[in-house]
């Protein structure tokens, strides 16, 4: 059996009305140092975005969590953020924000499979939340 590695995660929520301090979880930020993995998931529920509030654009938040995605994978498109180090862009994903979309407090744990970590992280607290 392969050795675990240390991992880190945040949960990536939706806060449609900041001032209310609502939300609800859409997606998942890993990063593993060992195994030198970024990865981002998402999905936003459009059932649940109309529960909160009509008056956001469910294609303008997909497209924000997209470049999120493509700051992960350190693409060119992604501007100077994308260009940072591994470790310096999960560091930019998880940061506190005030904004619509934010990220909780990273959590850490073992993993001998970053991937298989996000897709199961993703699969219990976005997609069965």
């Amino acid at each position: 059996m392969p050795d675990k590695v240390t991992f880190e995660y945040a949960i990536i929520r939706l806060v449609p009305r900041v001032e209310r301090e609502e939300f609800f979880n859409v997606g998942v930020i890993l990063f593993s140092k060992r195994k030198k993995y970024l990865g981002v998931k998402f999905n936003v529920s459009e059932t649940k975005l109309k529960a909160f509030s009509c008056e956001l654009d469910l294609e303008a938040i997909n497209n924000y969590l997209k470049s999120w995605e493509l700051i992960s994978k350190g693409d060119s498109s992604a501007g100077k953020i994308g260009q940072f180090e591994i470790s310096d862009r999960f560091r930019w994903l998880a940061a506190s924000r005030s904004t619509i979309i934010q990220s909780s407090k990273t959590h850490s744990g073992l993993t001998d499979n970053p991937e298989k970590e996000l897709n199961s992280i993703f699969e219990n607290y976005v997609l069965e939340a």
